[in-house]
């Protein structure tokens, strides 16, 4: 990955990813995490999965974050974009698309 592709999905999580390690760790320790998003065979969703690795990478140095680490973040990054997209009408207070957003890292009601 060159730097002009590290800088534009640096840009991109650090403008969508707006709940601090911490607010993450909390919700992903939530019954209401762990019930949202696509899981497999009654393991692990895959939000859920992003979510404990968008931690480790928040708390990285950017100079010691990897290609992997990029190539995940451009994954939240399109991720959290097409979910806004599909945003439903009303309170999205207590919905799905809202508890799948925060295991990704976004709180759309932040």
């Amino acid at each position: 990955m060159d730097g002009e592709e590290r800088k534009e999905t640096w840009d991109g999580f650090r403008e969508l990813v707006n709940m601090t390690p911490a607010e993450l760790e909390k919700w992903l320790e939530s019954d209401r995490s762990r019930g949202a998003g696509q899981h497999q065979d009654g393991g692990e969703s895959t939000g859920h999965a992003s979510g404990r690795r968008i931690v480790e990478i928040r708390r990285t140095r950017k100079d010691d974050l990897t290609d992997d680490d990029y190539r995940h973040m451009r994954k939240v990054v399109g991720y959290i974009r097409r979910h806004l997209a599909q945003r439903p009408s009303g309170d999205v207070q207590d919905t799905k698309w809202r508890y799948s957003l925060m295991n990704w890292g976004h709180d759309p009601l932040a």
